[in-house]
C-alpha cells in the first residue's frame, strides 16, 4: 500500500493558520512540564498544531494551557476528560479528533522532553518518504538512551525482544512511544478493535499497522528520562504488556484491525 499519494498537502484551519500535522500531547499533571514542550514544538522552523488530552489533572495542567490558547489561536487545542482513562483512550481520543478535522499527519508524543520536539520534523520527512508509520527508536543504529538506570535499560531492550520474537514485527523498538502516523492508516484502522489502555498500548498500534499493511520507518532519536513530574511506568503496565501481546498475536489470526464495510 503506497503512501505516496496523500489527501492534501496542507489543512485550513482558518484562512491565516496551515499545518498538515497535529502533534498529540496526553497529560496528567505535567504542569511543571507543559508550558515548555508547546513553546518548544512551535518554536520549530515547521508548523505544527497541538491537541493536549488531559485527563482532569488535579495540579492544574489544563489551565496552562487555556492560558496559552490565547498567545496561540487555533494552534494550540485541548480536551479535557475526567479522571485517569487510560493513555491508550487519550491517544485514541486525539485521533478521532484529528481525523475530523483532516490532519495529514497525526503524532503521539509525551510532555516530559524525553522525546526532543526537534524530532518531529525528522518523522516528518520518514513518513512522508512513503513508510507509512514512522517511530523515534532508541534501538536502531544511531538511537540512544540518556539518564536511564540499568535495570530500567534491561526491562525496556527485554521487553522490546520479547515482542519482536512474539508478534514478528520487524521493528526493533515495538514499544516506543514517539510516533508519527499518516491519517491513512488512521482512517483504515477499528479503533474499537484496539484492546489496550496501557503501555501495551504503543505495541498494539504498531501491530495493527503492519496488519492493515502499511510499513514502519524507525527513525534514530535520543530518549531522555524525565527531569521534572513523577513517571506514569509501574508494574502492572509491565504486566500488561507481557501477558497481552501472547493474547494480541493469537486473536491476530481470526481477526483484522480493519474497519468493518456497511
Amino acid at each position: 500500500m503506497s503512501l505516496c499519494q496523500l489527501k492534501n498537502n496542507k489543512v485550513t484551519i482558518n484562512s491565516t493558520t496551515l499545518s498538515d500535522s497535529i502533534v498529540i500531547i496526553p497529560t496528567y499533571n505535567e504542569k511543571e512540564n507543559i508550558a515548555k514542550i508547546i513553546e518548544a514544538v512551535f518554536s520549530l522552523n515547521k508548523s505544527f498544531h497541538i491537541l493536549i488530552v488531559d485527563d482532569g489533572s488535579p495540579d492544574g495542567t489544563a489551565t496552562i494551557v487555556k492560558e496559552l490558547q490565547f498567545k496561540y489561536p487555533k494552534l494550540l487545542f485541548i480536551e479535557e476528560r475526567r479522571g485517569k482513562l487510560g493513555l491508550g483512550t487519550a491517544y485514541i481520543h486525539g485521533f478521532k479528533w484529528s481525523l475530523d478535522r483532516d490532519y495529514d499527519f497525526i503524532y503521539e508524543m509525551d510532555a516530559d522532553f524525553s522525546h526532543n520536539p526537534k524530532d518531529l520534523v525528522r518523522l516528518y520527512d520518514a513518513a512522508i518518504d512513503c513508510g507509512g508509520m514512522s517511530v523515534g527508536s532508541r534501538y536502531v543504529s544511531g538511537g540512544k538512551l540518556e539518564n536511564w538506570p540499568w535495570d530500567r535499560i534491561l526491562l525496556s531492550y527485554g521487553a522490546s525482544l520479547y515482542v519482536r520474537m512474539i508478534t514478528w514485527m520487524p521493528v526493533k523498538d515495538p514499544t516506543a512511544g514517539f510516533v508519527c502516523y499518516s491519517s491513512q492508516i488512521l482512517e483504515e484502522m477499528d479503533f474499537d478493535k484496539i484492546r489496550f489502555i496501557g503501555y501495551a498500548f504503543q505495541i498494539e498500534m504498531k501491530f495493527a499497522t503492519r496488519s492493515l499493511g502499511f510499513k514502519i520507518a524507525e527513525v534514530p532519536i535520543t530518549f531522555t528520562d524525565r527531569v521534572e513530574g513523577d513517571s506514569k511506568m509501574h508494574g502492572g503496565i509491565i504486566k500488561e504488556a507481557i501477558l497481552g501481546v501472547l493474547n494480541m498475536k493469537w486473536k491476530s489470526f481470526f481477526s483484522s484491525y480493519t474497519k468493518s464495510k456497511l
